[in-house]
């Protein structure tokens, strides 16, 4: 018996060894930011909220749409901000949501994007025509695109509202991947699964002094292909851990079009670098602003490949989401996931308030985007 149990506790000893190997670790990224150009008083408090918001999307006429962060187990998922309060936003017909994160509007179209539970539910897409309320589209992912260990994550939609182009961050079984979906056609193709692109390097996320991980340190949070932006003609995307910002051209990537990992690969090229970041978006200018949840900052990457702080800033608690709207604002929810994330519902309640900001960078953006 001693012997089996000496035996038992080597092989025990190899198995948490062998995950903390593979799972756990990896270095600090060196911080990426510099002196903001703006001061932290340019960040003008939106809405203070009870629970961590997700993502946001703010239309041409200025109603701002977001959602509450499904890892915060909030009472309600799609909001409304108005006369300065947040409110469930309550359409005509609402399909049954689980963890529904994403959101853009595109057209007056109310774009929302469901992971499903990770897989274990249903993940889904529906859209609304925000001048009527009317539910205009929706779409149940097959387990062969989204399938269990998914995370439909972020997503950019196309200018007339044809094509969708969505990031899987697959944080469980590492197998991120970009989807294509055709709205009219109703179908979805899965791209660039095991590239580089799309997969998390071996950093690992502090936020606040709080290493992201979670069974003791044996397993660091790790997200691959995360969020995605679209400048009308190149969607630019990226890995939470990872360094680097890719670029893809949108066209190619249609889901009929056919091409294989190689062929795809091969137009998929590395743009520049970046931070460990979460949201993403672009001005009309070609800037890309990028949220470093690790530094409270918001950066941008021109066309020059620099990148450059724009505001930095204690308040914003894991920068996450960002929107354009109009008159040259952007949006940023703080979403403190490093209160949130394998913590429990009363650590979630006791950070509360949880806030959404917006200021003036200089150049400006398309709305909803």
């Amino acid at each position: 018996m001693r012997r089996f149990l000496a035996v038992l506790a080597a092989l025990l000893l190899l198995l948490i060894l062998a995950i903390r190997l593979t799972l756990g670790g990896g270095r600090r990224m060196e911080d990426r930011t510099g002196p903001p150009e703006l001061p932290g008083s340019v960040l003008e408090k939106v809405v203070d909220l009870d629970y961590p918001p997700g993502n946001i999307a703010v239309s041409t006429t200025g109603r701002v749409f977001f959602t509450l962060h499904p890892d915060g187990n909030p009472p309600e998922h799609i909001m409304e901000i108005r006369d300065g309060k947040a409110v469930p936003f309550k359409p005509k017909l609402m399909p049954p949501f689980e963890t529904p994160l994403a959101l853009r509007i595109r057209r007056d179209w109310l774009w929302v994007l469901d992971h499903g539970n990770f897989g274990r539910g249903q993940p889904r897409i529906a859209a609304w025509d925000i001048t009527t309320d009317a539910l205009v589209h929706q779409y149940k992912f097959p387990r062969e695109i989204a399938g269990l260990g998914s995370m439909l994550n972020d997503f950019q939609v196309g200018a007339l509202n044809e094509n969708v182009y969505i990031t899987d961050a697959s944080p469980i079984f590492q197998t991120p991947a970009l989807i294509a979906y055709g709205v009219r056609a109703r179908q979805a193709t899965r791209f660039l699964e095991g590239h580089p692109s799309v997969r998390p390097e071996n950093y690992r996320l502090n936020v606040e002094g709080r290493d992201m991980s979670l069974l003791f340190g044996l397993i660091s949070l790790r997200i691959g292909a995360d969020s995605i932006t679209f400048d009308g003609t190149d969607l630019f995307f990226g890995p939470v851990n990872g360094g680097h910002l890719y670029r893809v051209l949108a066209s190619e990537l249609n889901f009929d079009s056919g091409l294989s990992l190689e062929q795809l690969a091969g137009i998929t090229e590395e743009y520049g670098p970046k931070p460990n970041s979460d949201g993403l978006s672009v001005d009309d200018e070609g800037n890309i602003y990028i949220t470093d949840p690790e530094h409270s900052a918001i950066l941008t990457l021109g066309r020059d490949k620099k990148l450059r702080t724009i505001v930095k800033d204690e308040r914003l608690r894991w920068p996450d989401g960002l929107s354009w709207g109009p008159d040259g604002w952007l949006y940023v929810t703080c979403s403190a996931l490093q209160h949130v994330l394998f913590r429990s519902e009363a650590n979630v309640r006791a950070h509360a308030p949880y806030q959404i900001y917006r200021f003036k960078p200089g150049p400006v953006g398309k709305p909803g985007q």
